[in-house]
């Protein structure tokens, strides 16, 4: 009796794990394997929606992106604004001005187009810095044909982002998803409203990533792409083959002005923290040492007769500045901060961009060939003057 009753349930076993598997296989959603993105509140009090990260969801390349772009896509909305300039001619010479005097009135109204995403339910919008700089009005244009009046919370051009406000509730908000989870040749969608055409999806793959040093934006870290990104797709969305955001779209490199295959996004992670002090503060604080640096080339090194090629030589110490109180000179080799190996002049800037204003940074520098350990107590970077409306 014993006997049967175990050969009932080793067969019972059997074809529940193999029905098992074979659902699992085939069908994930129905045994709740793809769990939808949970609400994070982020310590300005945002509640955005995040996604788990592409290695554990990430979907292989079959036929169609389709429930991808229909999960983004809401999201994604498009940018207008206006602004008056000061209309230009023979009455900026002086000379005619001296004989004719100055005439008034002399200005036109320029409208410009961007895109831009929906991070939260109840109206916060990303976009890109340039896409609404020295704007006079702002107005959001929603997937549902909706156009709304936005304002500026605040701007960061050192990362070229920004975030608006529209009086809406339960919009739809972007899933944000993990762009340091990204992998070179990843597959992306590119979502804007490239020359006010509509909106438009893109396809392509994660080019590279972490590019920098390319004069863009003081604060760079790059996701290069090769989806189309052309005049209005600024500010708009980068997303997975999941449609969850990755990155903000911003620039492309070309010489005729149309996307050559070339396009550059913000990391989303980068993006949330910007977002978030902006909110918060209005303001985003970075730290700050008062050093002009420069990469240390092998010549370079060569040259000031150094004994490596390693590291970051300051060409400048402002003496009021943080570093400058703290010992360093001019001609030092910074080799490491906080134990963290210093590579290149623009990786030294976000190292020390991310050090809280008031902390004790350690330093290592070489200095006439010995190595020097010093403390600096980092100080604020000061906010970049943003320009006016002419």
């Amino acid at each position: 009796m014993l006997r049967r009753l175990w050969l009932i349930f080793a067969q019972a076993t059997t074809v529940g794990l193999a029905l098992l598997f074979i659902v699992s296989t085939l069908r994930p959603e129905w045994i709740g394997r793809s769990q939808g993105p949970s609400p994070v509140v982020t310590p300005a009090g945002v509640a955005i929606r995040q996604g788990t990260a592409p290695d554990a969801t990430r979907a292989s390349a079959l036929t169609s992106y389709a429930d991808a772009v229909k999960h983004a896509a809401p999201a994604v909305v498009n940018v207008y604004t206006t602004k008056e300039v000061r209309r230009r001619g023979a009455a900026d010479d002086p000379l005619y001005r001296y004989f004719f005097g100055d005439p008034r009135g002399g200005t036109d109204r320029v409208a410009s187009l961007g895109s831009g995403v929906i991070a939260s339910a109840d109206g916060y919008v990303l976009t890109n810095n340039h896409v609404v700089q020295a704007a006079d009005e702002i107005a959001v244009a929603l997937s549902d044909g909706r156009q709304l009046e936005a304002r500026l919370v605040g701007a960061d051009p050192e990362s070229d982002l920004a975030v608006l406000k529209i009086d809406a509730r339960d919009l739809p908000a972007i899933t944000f998803g993990r762009s340091d989870s990204l992998k070179v040749g990843d597959v992306v969608l590119a979502i804007g409203n490239p020359f006010d055409v509509g909106q438009t999806v893109t396809m392509g793959i994660v080019s590279a990533l972490g590019r920098t040093d390319l004069g863009i934006n003081t604060f760079e870290n790059f996701i290069q792409t090769d989806a189309a990104i052309n005049q209005g797709n600024s500010g708009g969305a980068l997303v997975d083959s999941n449609g969850h955001l990755v990155g903000i779209n911003s620039a492309i490199f070309s010489r005729s002005g149309g996307s050559v295959g070339i396009g550059f996004a913000i990391p989303s992670t980068l993006a949330v923290q910007v977002m978030d002090q902006l909110i918060k503060t209005g303001k985003v604080v970075r730290g700050f040492f008062g050093v002009e640096p420069e990469d240390l080339t092998p010549d370079l090194a060569e040259v000031l007769k150094l004994p490596r090629s390693e590291g970051v030589v300051l060409r400048a110490v402002q003496r009021s500045g943080p570093a400058g109180k703290a010992g360093l000179e001019p001609g030092d080799v910074m080799l490491t901060i906080n134990g963290q190996p210093v590579q290149n002049r623009r990786a030294m800037l976000n190292q020390i961009s991310q050090l809280p204003p008031g902390t004790a940074a350690k330093v290592r520098v070489s200095r006439e060939g010995k190595e020097v350990e010093l403390q600096v107590t980092v100080g604020e970077r000061p906010q970049p003057q943003l320009p006016r409306a002419p």
